[in-house]
């Protein structure tokens, strides 16, 4: 029988430690972990995300500050509000809510967040600094897919993987991470041909790619590791599940298995971030 990769149950866990660690904080130094997220514009799944993240913050104990951004905003005003918030204290982590108006240079706007402050993980510099095996924030669903794979201890060392999707803030700093866990990788896209032959080698797959059910199960290597790292309103990942359970070695189901380790992996960084900011 397959290994499900539970991730609501280890972030259920993980949430009473960090909720320990926030008490800790509070009673040692008065001061409590903030979370700033910024959202720009009326985008209903990016206000529900939004939602999700604060009443996740609440759980645990840590402050949750919102800034909510017409649509018009331009890059260079939403840059003026990240600064704001680098320069604020009382924050620790900041948030801007994937993806923003087509007006707005996203990139440039990421970049803009302060390396200790990027507890989503998404600027250039932290994703090298992680590349190199320096200290930064990793991107939240991929380190939370690697808390996962360490949490069920399952061997990374030596094993194929294979990353379906090179997104930059999931493809790219996932195949990185399991690089520097001495994984061979492979990385495939849009344009990768004959992308059945490379899944069918995946000692370790992650789907990445966005699409509904876009992998099928009978491309799904013997004894694998399955990781489905998309939802779909369908209620589906990007992996095709049935019959998943009498194929491979271990998988994350959907829902249940990757998405509650984003949001979790979302708030250990922050309560880290404060820390760091306290212990300075």
């Amino acid at each position: 029988m397959a290994i499900v990769l539970d991730g609501k149950l280890l972030s259920q866990s993980t949430e009473k430690d960090l909720s320990k660690r926030v008490r800790l904080i509070r009673e040692r130094t008065k001061i409590v972990p903030t979370l700033a997220a910024i959202l720009v514009g009326s985008d209903p799944a990016s206000a529900t995300y939004v939602r999700m993240k604060g009443n996740a913050c609440a759980r645990i104990g840590i402050d949750s500050l919102k800034i909510e951004l017409n649509a018009n905003t331009s890059t260079s005003q939403l840059i003026e509000e990240i600064s704001k918030l680098n320069k604020n204290e009382s924050v620790h982590g900041i948030l801007l809510q994937h993806p923003v108006p087509k007006q707005i240079n996203e990139r440039k706007c990421f970049d803009s967040i302060s390396l200790e402050k990027d507890v989503d993980g998404v600027t250039c510099l932290g994703f090298g600094n992680m590349s190199m095996g320096a200290a930064a924030y990793g991107s939240c669903t991929a380190i939370g897919i690697m808390r996962l794979l360490k949490h069920y201890k399952i061997d990374i060392s030596g094993k194929h993987a294979v990353v379906v999707g090179r997104s930059p803030i999931l493809g790219k700093p996932m195949s990185m991470m399991l690089l520097n866990e001495n994984a061979t990788v492979t990385v495939c896209h849009s344009k990768t041909k004959d992308l059945a032959d490379h899944v069918r080698q995946a000692e370790i797959l992650v789907g990445a790619v966005g699409l509904p059910r876009f992998i099928k199960s009978d491309w799904i290597k013997q004894n694998s590791v399955v990781i489905d790292a998309g939802y779909h309103p369908e209620k589906c990942g990007d992996i095709d599940l049935h019959n998943i359970e009498s194929k491979c070695f271990a998988f994350t189901p959907v829902p249940g298995g990757v998405g509650p380790m984003t949001i979790n992996t979302l708030l250990l960084q922050t309560v880290e971030a404060c820390e760091r900011s306290v212990e300075k």
